[in-house]
């Protein structure tokens, strides 16, 4: 209460640290729910000759389903092919009118193979490559080769990347809030100096500094996690045009405890550990 300003101006700034820090923890999420989309739409095809006997596919696709590296795998027969082709082009007279003219489907049925991890494609594409099944006509993936490899390396590099944004922007806010608690504490310096030549303990002149380290972190962690629900709030209707697959609002409403027990956690992590470090070169005299 002395220093009320000062106390006022450290929760501040370790709200903005805390804020940033679970700004970086949506994100985080947000990217997450981006790749696994992106990850979902890489898959192989397996196409079929024109009248293949369901069951010949059948076995193919459960010693797919066998492989330890496939995810999953799904068939599309050459009716729904068909279907599918009809309605896709249903507006377009001259396609519709030449598929009625044939005696039969000149479409063929197809596998879907999509992988736990989409850069084990290429060994599901050699599997089947080697097996020389009679039945398949061809194997997408060395067609689209290049974009397969590509896009798995862009999701490992935004990956990585992302990690050591993170680790240097936390680097960052955690130095500010270090900075500021230290001169809260210089504030305090002769205080603890006096306590040092009488004889008070290391962790006597600690403890109340520990202490206003916690305060200051419960108190900066609560209220970033309360700033952030009117922020996603406003923001999440513009996000769902780019990400629609989460509502971070509603993420958030659903994690707020999660969420800010993390926050008020780290808050009192962020404030012990910057009040013992910062309250250290006043204890040697």
């Amino acid at each position: 209460m002395r220093n009320g300003w000062l106390s006022t101006a450290t929760i501040l700034v370790m709200t903005l640290t805390l804020f940033v820090i679970g700004g970086l923890i949506l994100m985080g999420v947000a990217a997450q729910v981006v790749l696994g989309d992106l990850e979902g739409k890489i898959d192989i095809a397996v196409y079929f000759y024109p009248n293949s006997s369901e069951s010949d596919i059948m076995n193919i696709k459960n010693s797919l389903e066998a492989l330890s590296d496939v995810k999953e795998v799904s068939y599309i027969s050459q009716d729904a092919v068909l279907a599918e082709f009809k309605d896709r082009h249903k507006n377009d007279a001259t396609i519709i009118n030449a598929l009625g003219e044939l005696d039969q489907n000149p479409l063929e049925a197809t596998l879907n193979i999509k992988a736990k991890d989409p850069t084990k494609l290429q060994d599901v594409a050699d599997y089947l490559q080697n097996k020389k099944y009679p039945i398949v006509d061809k194997i997408n993936y060395y067609e689209n080769q290049v974009v397969i490899d590509r896009l798995s390396g862009i999701l490992a590099g935004v990956r990585n990347s992302g990690l050591a944004v993170i680790f240097v922007l936390a680097a960052i806010a955690m130095l500010v809030a270090f900075n500021t608690i230290r001169i809260a504490i210089w504030s305090a310096r002769e205080e603890i100096n006096i306590m040092r030549l009488v004889g008070a303990s290391s962790w006597f002149i600690r403890g109340p500094f520990l202490f206003e380290g916690v305060m200051h972190g419960i108190a900066s962690g609560g209220l970033a996690a309360i700033l952030f629900y009117p922020v996603l709030w406003v923001v999440s209707p513009k996000l769902l045009v780019v990400i629609p697959s989460i509502d971070m609002h509603v993420y958030y409403q659903q994690h707020l405890l999660q969420f800010g027990g993390i926050l008020i956690g780290v808050g009192v992590v962020l404030g012990v550990f910057s009040s013992f470090i910062a309250v250290h070169r006043y204890l040697r005299v």
